[in-house]
Order: C-alpha cells, then structure tokens, then sequence
C-alpha cells in the first residue's frame, strides 16, 4: 500500500471513529438503549483499532525495509571486495579461456558465441545480444562445439570448469 493510500484510509477510518463518537454523544442524550451505545462504540473502536493496525504495519514495513537496505548494502560490499581481490584470477581464467578458444580456431564471431554459452545465456538471448537470429546463434555454438570435439554447452562448461571446483577434502588434522 503507497502513502497516498494509507492517508485516505486513514482520513476514512478517522471520520468513521468520529462520526460514530458523535452518534454515540448524541444517542447518550436522547436516552439510547445500552446494549445499542456498547455496539456504536464497539464500532468506533474497531474504526481506530484499524488505524492503529495500519500504523503498526507501517512501522514494521519501514522496519524491514531499513534492514534490507543495510542488509544490502552489507552485501554489496562483500561483492565488490570479492570481485576486486579476484579480478586478477577472473582476467587471467578469460584470457585462458581466450587462449584455448584459438587453438580450436573459432572465429571471433564464434568465441564471442562461446563465452555468452560459458556465462549461462539462452540461445535467444545470445541472438539478441548480437543481434542476430537464435538460428544463427545455434547454427555458431554447433560450430563452437563441433570445433572444440564436445557434445554441447555443459561439456563446454565442464572443459573450462572442472579442475577450477576441487571440493574441500578434510584431512584428520583439519588441513587440506
């Protein structure tokens, strides 16, 4: 809910309170029967009950929203601190990559083809990007492979990939 729409709920609900608080003066005053005064004010109640409901969500929103942010922010932070102390392995794993593209001599229409499949794009948007067609797009990624002696984009993947995710073996003194 925006602010304009929590401002006329509120307007509403407060002239519904009122309204119903002067009911209730002037039926006190021309001798209105009990059990009709405690339904009026049960009514007034509820009424700012629901602003006080609408408040209380506001704050927790606000709340939430400002431990996002900071949470965020917190995690913006790891990443750039990640990417700048591994830019130099990134450039270094690229210009690999780069290297070994050229040896299976693909064209530069096709390593550029290569590194959109190893960053996980679709065919079509590997095409948008480019701009080409998803069928010229398919028709550079079967010559990637074809080039390259793999069956397709996750042996592709698995080529560059695979030596660079050792799992952690956990010796019995606590040392790889």
């Amino acid at each position: 809910m925006n602010k304009r729409d929590r401002f006329l709920l509120t307007i509403i609900l407060t002239l519904i309170a009122a309204l119903i608080g002067a009911d209730v003066v002037v039926d006190t005053l021309n001798g209105a029967k009990l059990w009709h005064l405690i339904l009026e004010s049960t009514l007034g109640l509820v009424a700012i009950f629901g602003i006080y409901l609408l408040y209380r969500g506001n704050a927790f929103l606000k709340a939430e929203l400002s431990n996002s942010v900071k949470n965020f922010e917190t995690l913006k932070i790891e990443a750039d601190t990640w990417r700048a102390e591994s830019k130099k392995y990134v450039l270094g794993l690229a210009e690999s990559i780069d290297q070994q593209l050229s040896k299976w001599k693909l064209s530069a229409a096709e390593k550029e083809v290569a590194f959109l499949l190893l960053k996980g794009l679709s065919l079509k948007e590997i095409a948008e990007i480019r701009q080409t067609t998803e069928k010229t797009a398919r028709a550079q990624s079967i010559a990637v492979y074809a080039k390259a002696g793999l069956a397709g984009r996750s042996e592709l993947s698995a080529f560059f990939l695979e030596d660079l995710l050792v799992p952690h073996i956990r010796t019995t003194d606590g040392v790889r």
